[in-house]
C-alpha cells in the first residue's frame, strides 16, 4: 500500500517534505518531492492542504482496508490521504454542524477528476445507510455528466459521451437514430487537432458496449424514465446530424444540399420537416406589423446551425444537471427532523489551460481558475497572516503573490475585459474583434498584466490585430481574439426557439420556455456569455467563501503519462503558481490550528483561566500563543495529543452517565412492572372472587329444582380459571349423575355398567345400541322370547352352574349359527361369568360346545343392523352367530352383548376388553 505502512512518511508527510526546498535556487530541484513520487507516496499535506501528484497508475491504496484506517481519525494520526481530508470535512459537518467544502484544483491531466471520485468514495462508505443512498446516486451521475455549459471546447469530455453512443450503442438504437457506427462519418467530430487526440484517447476504451450501459443504467438509477433518456441520446444525434448539414447557392438563393438530413432532423425532434428546414433558411423578422422571413446567406445559415448544436448541447446539460438536483434533493426536510441542513460540497473544476490557440473558451476557464487562485490566497495566506496581527501574536510578514489585480483585470466594472466584450456586442453596427481588440488596447495599455502587439511592438510572438496577452498566476498566455465577439452574443435566432417548444417531445419542449414567446413580442436582450460565466463565477466563489474549506492541490508530473518520469521543471513552475512555496512559509511560521476561547473550553475545560492551567499541565506551554480572542497551536501533535485525550476523558464521562441513565431507567421500570404486578394481582383476585360469587348465585338451589341445575348456563370464567372451571364441571357433573343413580338397585346399577361400557365403545358406530330399552341379559328363561322351551333351559342351566361352578349368567340368546361349511342352524348362547355355551335347542338345549371365557380374546360385530357377532379365541376356532329371536321382533341385542362383556371383564380382571372389540 505504498507509503501507509512506512513510518518514515508519518514524519516526512506532514509538510509537504521539505517544501521550502522544493523551489529553493540553494537547491535547485525538487528532490524530497521527486523521491517520495519514486517510492509511490503520491500524498502530502500543508497544514490542511493535500498536494496530490498524479502517478499515472492504479494504486492499491483505496479499498476498503485503507478506509478503515482512516475513518473518524484526526488528520495528522495517519500518512497524508486524500481520506483523511475528506474524513476531515466530514467530521467538521457531523460534530460542529459546519458547512464545508474540498476545492479540487490543478492543471488538466493532474488527477483532479480521480481525486473527486476517491473523496466521493470514502464519504459514501462511511455514511449511514439512508444518506449512503444518497451518495451512491450522486456517484452514478459522475458516469455521464459530460461538461460545464460555458466551456463548449472542453472536447474530450463532449465527445466521450458522442463516442461512447456512436461506438457502444446498439444496432437498433443507432438505427432508430440514423446514426452510423463510424465516428469519422461525422464533421462535428473529424476535425481539428484536439480532437484527433481525443479520439487516440477514446480509442483506447476498454469497451465502449459497456461505457455506453454503464452511462444508461446510470441515468436509470438516478430516476430518469426511459422517454428521458432516449431523448438525450436523440439530442445527441441532432448535434451530430446539424454538423454533417451543408448549404449551397442558386444564385441568391441558399439550399440544403444533403436535404435528406431535414426529415431526419425532424425525426429526432419530433417536429415537422418544412419547420426544420424553414428555421435553417430563413430568419422571421417582426418590422412593426409586418413580419417577413428574411433568407439566411450562405454563411449565416452555417453560423445558425453551429449556433444551434452548441445551443442544444447547452440546454440539455443544465436540463440533466436541474434534474439530477431535483432527484437527490432531500425531500420533506424538517430541521427538527433532520437536524440542520449541512451539505459538504466537492469542486472538481476544470484546470488551467495553455494552447497553442487560446480563445475564448480558454479565456473563461483561466478566468475561473484565477477566481480559486484568489479564494486560496484570501483565505490561507491573506486572513491567515491578518488574523495573526488581529489577534496580537507575533508575527514577520511573509510576501506572497496576490492575483487580485488579474481578477480585476478580467471582471472590473467598466473596465475589465468582460466589460469591454460586453460594450463591443452591445454596439450597434458592423462589430469586428479586431475593434474589440482595438478597445482592450484603448483601456488597458497602461495595466502591468497585459499586452498587445500595438503595445508591444517588438514582441513578434503576438500577431498584429489579433493576439493579446495575459499575464496570469500560472504563467502568460497569449489569446486570439478571433471569435470573440460571436461566442459572447446570444446568436441563436427565435425561429430555432419556438421550432423546439413546438416539438411534440415534452422534454425536449421543455427546455426551451422561451420559445412560446410570439414573433412580434419584444423580448429583453439576453445576458451575454461572458456575463453569464462571471456572475456564475462570483456566485461560486461567495458559496465557497461562507463554507469551511479544505483543499487539494493536484500536481501533473510529466505531459507523457508516464509513472516513472518527474520532470523538474514542470512541477517547479506548478508548485509555484499554485502558492504552495508562500502557504509552506506561513504554516511553518504560524500555527497549525487556532480555536476560540468558548470553542476550545466547551472542548476541554470550564473557563478562560483554566485553558492557559490545562495546557501547561499537559506540557504544551512552549507549542502555543494566547490571542485576544482565540488560542493558537502550534503543531498537529499537540492537536491530536489534546483531542486524544479528550477522547479518552469523554468515553469514561460517557460511560458514567451511560451507567447513571440505565440505572434511572431501570428503576423506573422496575417501578412501572412492580405497579403493574399489583394491579394485576389485584384485577386477578376481583375476577376469582366474582366468577365463583357468581357460579354460587347460579348453583345455589339447584338440589331443589326437577333437572338438579342441569338448565343453568355457567358463566365465562377468566382465563386463569378455565382449567379450574373444567374440574368444577366435573365435580358438578359427578354429583348430578350420583343423584340421578343414587336410589338405583344394584341390579340396576349392573345394567347402568353396562350401557355406560357399550356407550363407551361404540358410540358412533352403530346406530341402534338398544339404550332406550331394559335389558334383561337371560333371555332364554323369558317366556317372551321362549315361550314353550324356557323351563328346559332353567333346568340346564342350573345343571352347568352346579356343574362349572359360575356364579351368574351374564347373557343368553337364541341364534343362528354358521358352519365353515357356510351352513346355518338354530343354535343358543349362554354366557356365563365363566363360560360361553352353544346349545342345541331342539335337544333341550343340550350344551354342544363350551369355551372357558378366558380364552375368548375378542368379538368383532358389524357397524350395520345385522346381529352378527364373531367370538374370536386362543385357538383361532372363531364362534359366529347371529342373534335372533328378539320380541319384538326390531330390538337389536349387539349393544347389550358388548355392553355386558366390557363391564364383566373391566369389573372382574380390570381387562380392557374395549380395544378388543372390532367393528368390520
Amino acid at each position: 500500500e505504498g507509503g501507509l505502512a512506512n513510518p518514515q512518511v508519518e514524519k516526512k508527510g506532514f509538510l509537504i517534505l521539505g517544501m521550502t526546498q522544493v523551489c529553493s535556487e540553494e537547491q535547485g530541484s525538487e528532490v524530497p518531492l521527486r523521491m517520495e513520487f519514486e517510492k509511490g507516496r503520491i500524498y502530502s499535506y500543508i497544514g490542511e492542504v493535500v498536494v496530490s501528484v498524479n502517478p499515472y497508475r492504479a494504486m492499491n491504496i483505496y479499498g476498503r482496508d485503507t478506509i478503515e484506517q482512516y475513518k473518524g481519525r484526526e488528520l495528522y494520526e495517519r500518512p497524508p490521504h486524500l481520506f483523511a481530508i475528506a474524513d476531515a470535512a466530514y467530521k467538521a459537518m457531523k460534530r460542529r454542524n459546519k458547512d464545508t467544502c474540498i476545492v479540487i484544483s490543478g492543471e488538466s491531466g493532474a488527477g483532479k477528476t480521480e481525486a473527486s471520485k476517491y473523496i466521493m468514495q470514502y464519504i459514501a462508505a462511511i455514511t449511514n445507510p439512508s444518506q449512503r443512498a444518497e451518495v451512491e446516486r450522486y456517484l452514478q451521475q459522475k458516469a455521464f455528466l459530460f461538461l460545464s455549459p460555458h466551456c463548449c471546447r472542453k472536447v474530450k469530455s463532449v465527445f466521450k459521451c458522442i463516442f461512447q453512443l456512436v461506438k457502444g450503442a446498439p444496432d437498433a438504437q443507432l438505427r432508430s437514430l440514423h446514426i452510423q457506427r463510424d465516428p469519422t462519418a461525422y464533421t462535428y467530430i473529424k476535425v481539428g487537432g484536439q480532437i484527433k487526440i481525443v479520439f487516440s484517447i477514446l480509442q483506447s476504451s476498454i469497451n465502449d458496449s459497456a461505457d455506453f450501459k454503464a452511462v444508461t443504467d446510470a441515468m436509470k438509477v438516478i430516476g430518469f424514465t426511459t422517454e428521458e433518456i432516449q431523448t438525450v441520446y436523440k439530442i445527441l444525434a441532432t448535434i451530430l446530424h446539424l454538423g454533417n448539414l451543408k448549404f449551397g447557392s442558386d444564385g441568391d438563393v441558399t439550399l440544403i444540399e444533403n436535404s435528406k438530413l431535414v426529415s431526419v432532423l425532424g425525426d429526432l425532434l419530433s417536429t415537422k420537416d418544412e419547420n426544420v428546414e424553414k428555421a435553417l433558411l430563413y430568419r422571421t423578422v417582426a418590422t412593426g406589423r409586418d413580419v417577413i422571413d428574411k433568407q439566411h446567406t450562405h454563411q449565416e445559415a452555417s453560423y445558425g446551425r453551429d449556433a444551434l448544436a452548441k445551443a442544444i448541447y447547452e440546454r440539455l446539460f443544465c436540463w440533466i444537471v436541474g434534474r439530477i438536483n431535483d432527484v437527490i434533493e432531500v425531500k420533506n426536510y424538517d430541521a427538527r427532523v433532520h437536524g440542520k441542513n449541512t451539505v459538504i460540497g466537492v469542486l472538481d473544476i476544470y484546470g488551467f489551460e495553455i494552447f497553442q490557440n487560446n480563445s475564448f473558451e480558454q479565456f473563461c476557464i483561466n478566468y475561473c481558475n484565477e477566481k480559486l487562485q484568489q479564494l486560496f490566497i484570501q483565505l490561507v495566506l491573506k486572513q491567515e497572516q491578518e488574523e495573526y496581527q488581529r489577534e496580537g501574536i507575533p508575527w514577520k510578514h511573509i510576501d506572497y503573490f496576490n492575483n487580485q489585480i488579474i481578477v480585476d483585470l478580467v471582471e472590473q466594472q467598466h473596465k475589465g475585459i468582460f466589460a469591454v466584450l460586453d460594450e463591443a456586442c452591445m454596439n450597434v453596427g458592423k462589430v469586428t474583434d479586431e475593434m474589440f481588440l482595438q478597445a482592450l488596447n484603448g483601456k488597458l495599455a497602461k495595466h502591468a498584466h497585459y499586452t498587445s502587439r500595438k503595445l508591444s511592438p517588438t514582441d513578434k510572438n503576438l500577431e498584429f490585430d489579433r493576439d493579446f496577452r495575459i499575464r496570469h498566476y500560472a504563467g502568460d498566455v497569449v489569446y486570439s481574439v478571433v471569435g470573440f465577439i460571436d461566442k459572447n452574443k446570444d446568436t441563436l435566432f427565435q425561429d430555432f426557439k419556438r421550432l423546439l417548444y413546438n416539438s411534440s417531445n415534452p422534454v425536449l419542449k421543455a427546455m426551451w420556455p422561451e420559445g412560446k414567446l410570439s414573433i412580434t413580442e419584444v423580448t429583453k436582450r439576453p445576458l451575454t456569455a461572458a456575463t453569464l460565466f462571471k456572475n456564475s463565477m462570483i456566485s461560486l466563489v461567495e458559496n465557497l467563501a461562507s463554507k469551511e474549506p479544505y483543499y487539494v492541490r493536484c500536481i501533473k508530473p510529466n505531459d507523457v503519462k508516464s509513472p516513472l518520469l518527474f520532470e523538474h521543471e514542470r512541477c517547479k513552475h506548478q508548485v509555484e503558481y499554485l502558492g504552495l512555496l508562500e502557504n509552506v512559509r506561513v504554516r511553518r511560521a504560524g500555527f497549525a490550528n487556532r480555536q476560540t476561547y468558548p470553542r476550545f473550553l466547551q472542548s476541554h475545560t470550564y473557563d478562560k483561566e483554566a485553558v492557559k492551567r490545562l495546557l501547561q499541565g499537559c506540557g504544551f506551554e512552549h507549542d502555543v500563543a494566547y490571542g485576544k480572542t482565540k488560542v493558537f497551536i502550534r503543531t498537529p501533535r499537540t492537536i491530536f495529543s489534546l483531542e486524544e485525550q479528550r477522547a479518552e476523558m469523554v468515553k469514561r464521562i460517557v460511560l458514567f452517565l451511560q451507567k447513571v441513565w440505565r440505572g434511572t431507567l431501570a428503576r423506573m421500570r422496575y417501578r412501572r412492572m412492580r405497579a403493574a404486578l399489583i394491579i394485576i394481582r389485584a384485577y386477578r383476585r376481583y375476577k376469582v372472587k366474582s366468577y365463583i360469587r357468581e357460579v354460587n348465585r347460579r348453583f345455589k338451589n339447584v338440589r331443589g329444582m326437577k333437572d338438579h341445575g342441569k338448565h343453568v348456563k355457567w358463566p365465562t370464567p377468566p382465563k386463569v380459571l378455565r382449567k379450574f372451571e373444567e374440574a368444577l364441571r366435573n365435580i358438578y357433573n359427578r354429583w348430578w349423575a350420583w343423584t340421578l343413580i343414587k336410589d338405583l338397585s344394584p341390579e340396576e346399577m349392573v345394567q347402568i355398567r353396562a350401557k355406560v361400557a357399550t356407550l363407551e365403545c361404540l358410540k358412533g358406530q352403530r346406530a341402534d345400541l338398544g339404550l332406550q330399552r331394559a335389558w334383561e341379559g337371560n333371555y332364554l328363561v323369558s317366556k317372551k322370547d321362549s315361550p314353550g322351551t324356557a323351563s328346559s333351559f332353567t333346568l340346564v342351566s342350573s345343571d352347568l352352574q352346579r356343574k362349572d361352578k359360575f356364579m351368574r349368567v351374564l347373557f343368553s340368546c337364541n341364534v343362528r349359527k354358521i358352519n365353515r361349511f357356510n351352513k346355518a342352524e338354530d343354535r343358543a348362547l349362554l354366557i356365563t361369568d365363566r363360560h360361553l355355551y352353544k346349545m342345541d335347542p331342539v335337544k333341550l338345549y343340550k350344551p354342544m360346545k363350551s369355551i372357558p371365557l378366558y380364552n375368548v380374546t375378542g368379538v368383532s360385530i358389524s357397524p350395520g343392523k345385522d346381529q352378527l357377532v364373531v367370538f374370536h379365541t386362543k385357538d383361532n376356532r372363531d364362534l359366529i352367530v347371529c342373534l335372533q329371536g328378539m320380541v319384538p321382533a326390531g330390538d337389536s341385542r349387539i349393544g347389550e352383548l358388548v355392553g355386558t362383556l366390557l363391564s364383566h371383564f373391566k369389573r372382574a380382571a380390570s381387562l380392557a376388553l374395549g380395544k378388543k372389540i372390532c367393528v368390520f
